[in-house]
């Protein structure tokens, strides 16, 4: 059982009706909001300055800014999918292409479990239900620090039986231009997935020579994006670094995740409604690829009572 906080830690800074407790951290002149309902990255500001395009206080969360995927990101065609005898189906909430989308935790409240001044740690768990029939512990950390925000994330099966698990997140970047246009974008990634209309993987093809080549980094311009990418380039500690950057040179952002995170999802918000389409660019750490529970591929298997962990962050620059 893990401990519950001291009563004066246990105070959200506001509440809403919207997205229940915000709770706010800080490190110096950075400052972050977490809200109850799906554990969301409302907003992350250093100064006066936005790092992402989250949301009000008093709004929720639209084209899941800020959001947690799981356990599954991205897309499940038609909801469906089987795990060693098991079938499970899951509500289809992308209706026109017939997709289950983004996981089951998004919308529900989690438990703040330990808060201090630079960092909140939260906890949901997922019990069996037709969606998924399993029994699923997950927690979270946020924390700010000097080398901007990192989130430590975790799983653990509580359930009698093996689990399909898969995870990602879903920020918005943003270095202050009007549109993604003429955000400067570097994704180190050599492979691409092709995708259906349904936006499915069909199909996997090299990045060169292509519109979707950002090894090197250059302006997005007028290509859009809903892409998956993997073949991820990593450094000498395992992390891979998505660069976005103003194109003055100004108040760029670093996107990084370890090597639990094998894919990387680019969003240029073509679909977005009115004034929210292509203004921001959202970066998405994955474990597994769209429409893995279905297809097996990198789906993390976890015993009864087996954890998993990982981290990504985001590093103002």
């Amino acid at each position: 059982m893990t401990p519950r906080p001291p009563a004066e830690a246990q105070r959200p800074a506001e509440t809403t009706a919207a997205t229940g407790d915000q709770w706010v951290i800080g490190h110096g002149h950075q400052r972050a909001v977490i809200t109850e309902v799906g554990a969301t990255l409302r907003s992350f500001t250093v100064g006066e300055r936005a790092v992402i395009d989250g949301f009000g206080p008093g709004e929720w969360s639209h084209g899941g800014r800020g959001q947690v995927l799981a356990p599954w990101p991205n897309r499940l065609g038609d909801g469906r999918y089987s795990f060693e005898g098991v079938d499970a189906q899951a509500p289809l909430n992308e209706p026109a292409s017939n997709n289950a989308i983004h996981g089951l935790v998004r919308w529900v409240p989690w438990r703040m479990t330990g808060r201090a001044q630079n960092r909140v740690s939260m906890e949901c768990e997922l019990r069996p239900s037709p969606a998924y029939p399993f029994a699923l512990r997950l927690g979270l950390e946020y924390r700010l620090g000097r080398d901007g925000l990192i989130v430590l994330a975790g799983a653990e099966n509580i359930g009698p039986t093996d689990l399909p698990f898969g995870l990602g997140f879903h920020p918005y970047l943003t270095v202050g231009t009007r549109s993604v246009d003429m955000m400067r974008l570097r994704v180190p990634a050599e492979t691409r997935l092709i995708a259906d209309d349904r936006g499915l993987p069909v199909g996997r093809g090299p990045v060169a020579g292509t519109e979707f080549d950002f090894t090197q980094g250059r302006l997005i311009g007028v290509t859009r994006m809903d892409t998956g990418f993997t073949g991820l380039i990593r450094g000498t500690d395992g992390r891979v670094r998505v660069e976005v950057d103003h194109p003055d040179g100004d108040g760029g952002v670093t996107l990084w995740a370890d090597e639990r995170f094998g894919y990387l999802m680019i969003y240029t918000g073509d679909t977005l409604d009115g004034d929210e389409r292509r203004t921001s660019l959202a970066v998405e750490p994955m474990t597994c690829p769209p429409d893995a529970l279905r297809s097996g591929i990198d789906v993390a298997v976890l015993r009864p009572g087996a954890r998993w962990a990982g981290s990504w962050g985001i590093t103002p620059r």
